[in-house]
């Protein structure tokens, strides 16, 4: 045996060997899936199974891939550098740099971000003069995306579409946004794999030659694969059929994004002569926790067959503590914190507060800063979402693909060079009467006739094509500095001199920075490898293990991370579970992986919270515990938690608590009013009795006297509202809800929401 596999367990070592066919490793959390991907393929190259270059390692994530081959070369050398290791999105853009002429794009070709489709979107809707409080961008957004990722391109969801005048509205939107994108020669992210399995499909001998070159093909995280991406693996791997996934359905939490938990479930059936290694021993945590772990995640169906295990000690008993509100709750957590790390003599970077919705983390991050309590939050403002940042891509963008109007746009007038909406509607009609792009048509002046602003124009241009001229001469942190200064941006933030722009100033040195390190990582880097480098990056990819202080993060962003103590706050049904999982059949499902996935992140200390009620976008509401907090045993449980949990009240010294107590002791005893509402929706959803309602303070939003009689609803369909958090929407339906109606309205920036009358203030804008 290879001195390679000291080391390894034997269900590590049996899936490392096995060259059977197609595998698929059943890693459960902390088990080692990442040691075993990549000592497998250590394996192949130690013996000379394939050549480096024939093999294909996907992953889901930058920082995966790049711990990955620093693995690989650890174990075997550089001849690791020769894979071709990487996320979905980065193997498939490799490919499309090589074959989307094929396509009808050329090589140079840009990738669209979110901003930059949601500008296009609005242009688009415009011109087709769709209405956008009915059609909001972020609907347009979402439908588009949901047809990329089955492989259903513009010309098919028009055809499906007929008949159903919403989605013919939204056919139209996507018919005009993809001939957008193909003038600008440019593509969005959502396009990546779609355009890559569209171009194997169509060109047979295409992808005979990548099957013949990726010999071994390897993909991690295969749960949170979705459709196209099965389809991409299952006909490149088809004519070899050595395909080896790792995955667990357990830690498939990815369903709103697209990911198809069937791809794993149904491993052995769409690959015949499969395979299954189970890899069911946790490295990472207590027995305790794993124990609860466990105990949650036996109560869903939609499982296969494994049950995870530990030789780690017992460990801390699970701690879980009910707060009056959200504030106490925060406290609580900021205190016990601080309480380890003196006691046990633990660092700040040792914590991770997950939550389930970007919603909690003003609070957490209100209190942290009033504590002094060091933290960083994952998923705030993004780095590459930032103006200056975006304006900077946008001229690199430019000088890239001269056919990206949606780039020369943003920055023709950026620092301000007297070139207005008027004269840059007139430059975007003509290009488009001519069928060529903006930069195109202002390369002859002879265009730019009655333009007032022709001269700043011709300015603008001039500049651009020096920056074209030198691009492929020096390096990209060079030209970004040479854009800077020559564009009059470095001089528009130097000139206004206040903290923001020395912010953003800052912000620029860093995205310097960032080009310097991407230069030091690739050899030829050239400006279009820099775009894609930064066009794939993701939030979690940018994540400092070193910072000295606590994370605040979601539960879905800490998904293939570990810490050694981890709070889980607002566990209580409605916030987790969601409200609209528990509406909807099935997706509670996914609402406990993901509560299995927050669980498992912990080594040593695990914390769960909830609040007695909570407010959130608006409106305050009583808390009823998490049903994932019953499926955990007390045998894991503190005794103190165990009392809490089992409803033992301690008499509180908030009077404001007591009255709350007895306002909703009098609501219960009203039932005649209300009972069935409560019965109907509540017991089906938690599983528990009325009397264990009252006796644990649950509710959803505790119903208080009816404001309005069903007869006598104020709101409308077809009425535009304001809400304090979502913005103006309007009203599309009204469904009586016992003495209270359920609105459905469209909100133009938060799209759809469902939201009850009663308990939902709203600002009437117009009756019409």
């Amino acid at each position: 045996m290879s001195d390679l596999l000291t080391g390894l367990n034997d269900r590590q070592k049996e899936a490392v060997e096995y060259m059977g066919g197609p595998l698929l490793i059943l890693a459960g959390a902390g088990s080692g899936k990442t040691r075993v991907l990549t000592y497998k393929i250590a394996y192949l190259l130690e013996k000379d199974i394939v050549k480096p270059w024939q093999i294909l390692a996907i992953t889901f994530t930058n920082k995966a891939a790049k711990e990955m081959k620093e693995r690989v070369e650890g174990l075997v050398g550089q001849v690791a550098q020769d894979m071709w290791l990487g996320t979905f999105h980065s193997v498939c853009v490799r490919i499309l740099k090589r074959e989307i002429e094929l396509l009808g794009y050329t090589r140079d070709f840009n990738i669209f971000d979110e901003i930059d489709k949601e500008k296009v979107l609005k242009e688009v809707s415009k011109k087709l003069n769709i209405d956008e409080k009915m059609y909001p961008i972020g609907l347009l957004k979402a439908e588009i995306s949901k047809a990329k990722e089955v492989m259903k391109d513009e010309k098919m969801y028009q055809k499906e579409a007929m008949g159903d005048f919403r989605k013919e509205e939204i056919a139209k939107v996507y018919n005009l946004y993809q001939d957008t994108l193909r003038a600008n020669n440019s593509i969005d992210f959502d396009d990546i794999i779609m355009l890559t399995v569209k171009l194997f499909l169509e060109n047979p001998d295409k992808l005979m030659y990548y099957q013949q070159k990726f010999n071994y093909i390897l993909v991690d995280e295969y749960q949170d694969t979705n459709k196209t991406q099965f389809l991409l693996i299952s006909l490149l791997s088809s004519a070899t059929g050595n395909i080896c996934v790792v995955g667990d359905e357990s830690q498939s939490i990815y369903g709103f994004r697209g990911a198809d938990i069937t791809n794993i479930l149904n491993f052995e059936r769409e690959f015949p002569n499969a395979k299954i290694v189970k890899l069911e021993e946790n490295y990472r945590s207590t027995k305790n926790i794993l124990n609860a772990a466990n105990e949650v995640i036996k109560n869903n169906s939609s499982k296969l067959d494994k049950v995870l295990w530990t030789q780690n000690e017992e460990g801390e008993k699970i701690e879980y503590k009910t707060l009056n509100n959200e504030y106490e709750e925060v406290e609580f957590v900021v205190d016990k914190i601080d309480e380890l790390c003196r006691k046990e003599n633990q660092k700040y970077s040792d914590f991770a507060v997950l939550f389930r919705t970007n919603a909690q983390a003003r609070v957490l991050e209100e209190v942290f800063m009033k504590s002094g309590t060091p933290y960083k939050l994952i998923g705030g403002i993004k780095f590459y979402a930032r103006k200056e940042i975006k304006d900077i891509i946008s001229y690199l963008k430019l000088i890239q693909n001269k056919n990206d109007n949606i780039a020369l746009k943003r920055i023709i007038n950026e620092p301000k060079r007297g070139i207005g909406d008027t004269a840059l509607d007139k430059l975007d009609m003509l290009a488009t009467q001519k069928d060529i792009s903006i930069f195109e048509l202002i390369q002859d002046s002879n265009n730019l006739a009655g333009i007032r602003s022709a001269g700043n124009i011709i300015l603008f241009r001039d500049m651009i094509n020096s920056f074209i001229k030198v691009k492929n001469e020096i390096k990209v942190s060079e030209l970004i500095k040479k854009v800077l200064k020559e564009s009059g941006y470095e001089d528009m933030l130097n000139s206004e001199g206040t903290k923001e722009t020395e912010i953003r100033f800052d912000n620029l040195m860093e995205f310097i920075g960032v080009a310097i390190e991407f230069e030091n990582e690739n050899a030829e880097h050239t400006l279009g490898d820099f775009l894609e480098s930064i066009a794939l990056v993701s939030d979690v990819d940018n994540l400092d293990d070193t910072t000295e202080a606590v994370t605040l993060m979601t539960m879905h962003s800490a998904k293939g991370l570990e810490f050694k103590n981890v709070f889980l706050v607002g566990m209580e049904e409605g916030l987790f579970p969601s409200k609209r999982s528990i509406e909807e059949d099935g997706q509670t499902e996914e609402e406990r992986r993901l509560c299995y996935v927050a669980i498992t992140r912990a080594q040593k200390h695990l914390f769960l919270t909830n609040t007695k009620k909570r407010t959130l976008y608006g409106s305050t509401t009583f808390s009823i515990p998490s049903r994932f907090i019953e499926e955990i045993p007390d045998s894991v449980l503190s005794d103190e938690s165990i009392e809490n949990r089992n409803g033992k009240k301690v008499k509180s010294s908030n009077s404001w608590l007591d009255d709350e107590y007895k306002r909703v002791e009098t609501f219960i005893s009203n039932r005649n009013r209300v009972n069935e509402n409560i019965e109907r929706k509540v017991k089906p959803s938690i599983g528990i009795s009325v009397d264990s309602f009252l006796k644990n303070l649950a509710g959803t939003t505790v119903p208080q006297k009816s404001n309005v009689a069903a007869s006598e609803v104020k709101y409308k369909v077809g009425m535009e509202v304001k809400h304090k958090k979502f913005g103006v929407g309007v009203i599309e339906k009204i469904e009586p809800e016992g003495d209270d109606f359920k609105l459905d309205i469209t909100f133009d920036n938060s799209g759809f929401k469902r939201l009850m009358a009663n308990y939902t203030p709203l600002e009437i804008i117009s009756k019409d």
